[in-house]
């Protein structure tokens, strides 16, 4: 009875001739980052990570991982490959070249009380 198999206890299962798994190991999954909006007209805001072999899957998990009581009407999931950032410690000099744009700030006029959030 060569070629077949008890393991799991789910009585002979032929093991020649039958395909490998061709999923890929979870470490080689890439990273996504989750953003989830709260309500209607908010920003999204990023709650997590979390790996999966693609987007459907990264969307699908985030959901149950991140909004288990209803925390959310809208999910974004982007591969962290995908995002290219500042670096904090070079905060200074990437910044600097609006410290000389003076006129951007309002400081060389008055502004009125009932101008709100300014």
């Amino acid at each position: 009875m060569s070629g077949f198999t008890a393991e799991g206890g789910h009585g002979a299962v032929p093991t020649e001739g039958v395909p490998a798994r061709a999923e890929k190991p979870r470490r080689g999954w890439p990273l996504w980052e989750v953003f989830v909006r709260g309500k209607r007209g908010l920003n999204h805001v990023h709650v997590g990570s979390l790996h999966a072999p693609d987007a459907e899957m990264a969307l699908h998990n985030a959901r149950d991982v991140y909004t288990r009581r209803n925390e959310g009407v809208s999910i974004w999931v982007v591969r962290a490959d995908d995002i290219t950032a500042s670096s904090p410690a070079e905060k200074d000099p990437f910044f600097a070249p609006s410290g000389d744009k003076v006129y951007r700030h309002p400081t060389f006029y008055a502004i009125p009380e009932d101008v709100p959030h300014l």
